[in-house]
């Protein structure tokens, strides 16, 4: 499949209207101007949207953000763009970098596969971060797991060469899928000792979603792949 013809009529989430709280939406109007990143049609010129050259990883359903500015805050030297589709989500995390005084982040509220595919420059990205997405459990509903064949081809155009492609799920027969999807790529080479999953690195935070899934029984699995 060339990136040409490359659709996406199956989305990998359910737009839901979440109730957003009073602070959520004052963030929203009032920090959004600043650190969004509107929805447009022309490629990104990182170093204008930070005003900054450094490296760049993109977070790909970052949830109420949390990781995000964590991640930002241990590495002040990486330019962070955070993707989220839900709008109490995108305004928890604007609250957060605005208290922490985090400057090194940029958010986008958008389906992320159209985003990456149009905006994001060929062979630009330092990595790509992805923890706990949708596993779609019920059989039916595996062609909506974002981590598929086609994806991870389009991953492979965006990442530089020695990028790293960082995966993270709660969900044992999730984390089996991607393992397959990716082991299939000749793009990436796994990077765990054993040829399956990885130690947690230090980047990635331990998070409230995690510990509730560890509550659960849930092992958390990492997968962390590097561009060839």
């Amino acid at each position: 499949m060339t990136e040409a013809t490359h659709k996406r009529n199956i989305r990998s989430f359910v737009l839901r209207k979440g109730r957003l709280t009073t602070a959520q939406q004052h963030a929203l109007d009032e920090l959004w101007p600043h650190y969004g990143i509107e929805n447009r049609e022309t490629v990104l010129d990182f170093d204008d949207y930070f005003d900054r050259q450094a490296e760049v990883i993109v977070e790909i359903g970052f949830g109420n953000g949390e990781s995000t500015w964590r991640m930002a805050l241990q590495e002040p030297e990486v330019n962070f763009i955070g993707i989220e589709v839900h709008e109490p989500g995108v305004g928890q995390l604007l609250m957060a970098l605005e208290e922490h005084e985090i400057e090194n982040v940029r958010v986008v509220c958008e389906d992320a596969v159209p985003f990456i595919q149009n905006r994001i420059p060929e062979q630009s990205l330092a990595g790509v971060r992805i923890y706990f997405a949708d596993p779609w459990p019920k059989k039916r509903h595996h062609k909506r797991r974002l981590i598929q064949p086609g994806f991870v081809e389009l991953l492979a155009r965006r990442i530089a060469s020695g990028g790293i492609l960082h995966l993270a799920t709660d969900w044992q027969p999730y984390a089996d899928h991607m393992l397959e999807v990716m082991q299939a790529s000749p793009d990436f080479i796994n990077l765990s000792p054993t040829d399956d999953y990885c130690e947690t690195p230090d980047w990635r935070p331990y998070t409230k979603y995690e510990e509730r899934g560890e509550r659960l029984g849930h092992e958390v699995r990492d997968l962390l792949y590097q561009r060839t």
